[in-house]
């Protein structure tokens, strides 16, 4: 886990009894999922489907007002050696400036297999083929967030 945190203003104690949201970044779609780190337990809440940063940051804006996390979450994508490549650099932009408009910190997850976890969890629901486009960068995000919740520090 990096920990993206400019104001430095992570306090364990603070974060582990709040709210975290967690996002699985896409140049297209952002997934994003909610959960209590008390329960340690994540639920999917939505996508935004737009490529307009405007537009997504109005959205994340919202939840984050709505939602008050004390914690954000990034799925931070890798190729399947571990190495980076050019989303895993747009998508740590995206969590710079998350840290940056919201004085929250971010921890970013590698993110490797969140998408087919996802897609199984679907099936597993009964949900298949393109049923699935709606829901599965939330459920991707969901799967991000527990990540997080399993092997964040008790």
């Amino acid at each position: 886990m990096q920990l993206i945190d400019n104001e430095k203003v992570y306090d364990q104690a603070h974060v582990q009894s709040g709210t975290v949201l967690a996002f699985d970044f896409g140049e297209r779609r952002i997934g994003i999922a909610v959960g209590e780190h008390l329960l340690a337990s994540a639920t999917p809440l939505m996508t935004i489907d737009n490529e307009s940063n405007e537009i997504r940051f109005q959205i994340i804006t919202k939840l984050v007002n709505e939602w008050q996390p004390r914690l954000l979450v990034v799925g931070l994508p890798l190729s399947l050696d571990g190495t980076e490549h050019a989303v895993t650099q747009l998508c740590k932009k995206f969590a710079r400036r998350l840290n940056g408009r919201f004085n929250l910190p971010v921890a970013l997850i590698d993110e490797r297999y969140s998408s087919a976890e996802a897609s199984q969890l679907l099936n597993e629901a009964g949900i298949r083929g393109r049923a699935q486009k709606e829901m599965l960068d939330q459920v991707a995000a969901q799967t991000i967030l527990q990540s997080y919740f399993d092997q964040a520090p008790k």
